[in-house]
């Protein structure tokens, strides 16, 4: 079954290594095969990639858009026990990142990653604002 993606105007998409930008109008494409494909707002560059979670995201977009996913592994598994030991709470959420990494559904993995980017702003905005989260 093809996957189905509307670009908008301008709108990036990567198919493997091709960038693919969209022309002035809106446009829909069916897509076949097993290429590794991300819309231009799921791709983060390694420059934005600036807190411990975010770097996490990058790792995982990094192993869906290899060859070679397995080269990311050792940093990948590294910053997880970084950040799970200061934040012992984001263990469920690598529990699910990973089990979906070791199976090779790099993509879910993504999507439950920003999940975990969500969950670490609240961790940060509630170690600014103490008193808010006891409110």
């Amino acid at each position: 079954m093809a996957l189905i993606i509307d670009l908008k105007p301008g709108e990036k998409i990567l198919v493997g290594t091709a960038v693919i930008t969209n022309d002035s109008q809106r446009t829909r494409l069916h897509i076949a095969g097993d290429a590794p494909i991300l819309r231009e707002k799921d791709i983060l560059k390694e420059e934005d990639a600036t807190s411990p979670c975010k770097k996490i995201y990058f790792l995982i977009q990094c192993m869906y858009m290899s060859h070679r996913p397995d080269e990311y592994f050792k940093k990948y598994f590294g910053l997880i026990q970084q950040i799970q030991s200061a934040a012992p709470s984001t263990s469920l959420h690598f529990a699910s990142i990973n089990e979906k990494i070791l199976a090779g559904n790099y993509y879910q993995a993504m999507k439950e990653a920003r999940e975990l980017i969500k969950y670490e702003q609240e961790l940060i905005e509630n170690a600014k604002n103490p008193n808010a989260a006891s409110a």
